[in-house]
């Protein structure tokens, strides 16, 4: 039984962890941003918002910048594939996307909500919570959708 022969299957193995760090942290994400809005209770917000200043930097960034690098690796290190095949563009725009929301509204929602907080204003701070996980599900949707590109290589 070979583990892994080479430096490819070392490549899509962190790529898969990568990316299931990110989307699972996603999904984690989003089910407990739809929790802390239903719930109303005083401070969820606040406590949320404090996980999202520890979870993103630590466990999102560095997925997201893995699901690229090694994305991109992969691509280089196979003469099968390459940069002009859909299935590779599809993931590249697909990520490219999930990047966009992520770096533009993601983040605005996110430091609007800490702004409302710092005015102790609960209210605006939720709102901009709902705003903030109706963007997350637009980002998973989207990481579901480079996983089924990955999977059939659609152009193949």
């Amino acid at each position: 039984m070979t583990i892994a022969t080479g430096l490819y299957d070392w490549l899509l193995f962190g790529h898969i962890v990568a990316a299931m760090a990110w989307v699972g942290g996603g999904l984690v994400l989003g089910v407990l941003s739809v929790q802390v809005v239903r719930a109303d209770e005083p401070g969820a917000v606040e406590r949320f918002a404090g996980n999202l200043r520890v979870i993103g930097p630590r466990i999102l960034a560095p997925s997201t910048a893995a699901v690229l690098g090694l994305g991109v690796w992969m691509v280089l290190d196979n003469a099968a594939w390459d940069f002009g095949q859909l299935w590779v563009l599809l993931a590249l725009g697909l990520f490219g996307g999930a990047f966009a929301i992520g770096a533009a509204h993601q983040s605005r929602a996110a430091l609007a909500a800490e702004r409302a907080l710092e005015r102790a204003d609960e209210h605006e701070a939720r709102r901009q919570l709902i705003r903030w996980s109706w963007g997350y599900w637009v980002i998973v949707l989207l990481l579901v959708i480079a996983a089924w590109d990955m999977v059939f290589k659609p152009g193949l």
